[in-house]
């Protein structure tokens, strides 16, 4: 197998964003929902996709909620109009005065927040969203504090009514769990007295649990083309993946049989073997712990990982790609090659792989 330089110039690790995917994402979810209004959650560089970059792919979402107040900062710095909620809240009288001058919309989960809004002084009251531990666990008030602590947000001249009202969903990824009923039911006899919106749906509560639907939803996940169910793909939810990994093989070698690959030699050639050496490592967010045997795509054949992942590098058996020349692309997930796919190689969740990608990958947006 000789190796000869094709024409591709692309340069080590890089991850191509496919922005018009992401809105025809958010169109499909939009098709299951239609009756509901969509807050995109674009927090943690929006899954490693870039948040700014999602933002404007997904312009048609009614609103977007991150994470922290520093996120929501710097969407409305570059002029994003939208609403945006704060999942984390505020934790001071200063960062609920940031969030009252940018137009933020944080999250109140505890009494000691409530206390903050009736002390404080704002130029026109700022709206607010109060969440509901009904089984996470962890934030969002508990459901003997909810009538008194939302007849203080009502009586409080710092905050715009009505309030709505969210919960969070923590198993609704397990279709034949029923946790997820208990969930829905306590928010609803919770709540039952309330006439206000409500934002309960994650991208797994949207897309299989037809009770969590209400006026709006909250996907994350699924805008960017991942199943948030174990063991389906995107493909399976009709979802296209916005971000495809890619690197390039700079060595190929043939290797004889019981030749030790790697760190530990830990893979063995049980026979003669032509090896590929690809420019990626975790160093770049490939996950450390893919297995050998984790799959990536070769002038769309599938090659196998051998032995350990280096900081910058990964090598692999090249048996079934046997047309393989140095320089050729080496997809590591995305088109053609689900990034839950990889996950379960390496014993982890998707989220983790996307949001994993370092600085020195290089970013090409299409």
């Amino acid at each position: 197998m000789p190796a000869r330089v094709t024409d591709d110039p692309t340069r080590a690790a890089h991850a191509i964003i496919d922005t018009a995917a992401a809105g025809r994402n958010l169109q499909r979810i939009k098709s299951v929902v239609p009756d509901a209004r969509v807050m995109a959650v674009i927090k943690a560089n929006a899954y490693g996709h870039g948040m700014l970059r999602m933002a404007h792919s997904l312009k048609n979402a009614d609103a977007f909620a991150v994470a922290r107040t520093d996120e929501g900062l710097s969407l409305r710095h570059c002029g994003l109009p939208h609403r945006i909620a704060v999942l984390q809240g505020f934790v001071s009288e200063e960062e609920l005065l940031a969030h009252a001058a940018s137009a933020l919309e944080p999250v109140i989960h505890s009494e000691w927040q409530v206390r903050i809004l009736e002390n404080v002084r704002l130029s026109a009251p700022i709206r607010v969203w109060l969440k509901i531990d009904t089984g996470m666990h962890r934030l969002g008030i508990l459901p003997d504090e909810f009538d008194s602590l939302l007849a203080r947000l009502h009586q409080c001249e710092s905050v715009a009514q009505p309030v709505p009202l969210m919960s969070h969903l923590a198993n609704a990824d397990a279709l034949d769990d029923r946790f997820t009923d208990h969930q829905l039911t306590l928010f609803r006899d919770v709540t039952k007295s309330v006439a206000t919106e409500s934002n309960i749906a994650n991208s797994a509560g949207l897309l299989a649990w037809e009770k969590a639907r209400s006026e709006w939803v909250r996907p994350g996940i699924s805008l960017y083309g991942v199943s948030p169910f174990p063991d389906r793909t995107g493909n399976d939810e009709d979802l296209e993946p916005v971000m495809t990994f890619r690197t390039r093989l700079i060595s190929i070698k043939l290797a004889e049989a019981g030749t030790r690959v790697g760190y530990g030699g830990d893979w063995t050639c049980q026979q003669p073997t032509w090896l590929g050496v690809a420019a990626v490592g975790y160093g770049d967010g490939y996950p450390r712990l893919a297995r050998s045997g984790t799959p990536v795509l070769i002038r769309n054949q599938r090659a196998k990982l051998a032995g350990r992942v280096s900081m910058d590098m990964i090598t692999l058996d090249l048996s079934d790609c046997p047309e393989s020349r140095v320089g050729d692309p080496v997809t590591l997930w995305g088109q053609g090659l689900p990034v839950e796919e990889i996950a379960r190689h390496a014993s982890t969740i998707p989220y983790d792989l996307l949001c994993g990608i370092t600085q020195r990958v290089r970013i090409i947006e299409q």
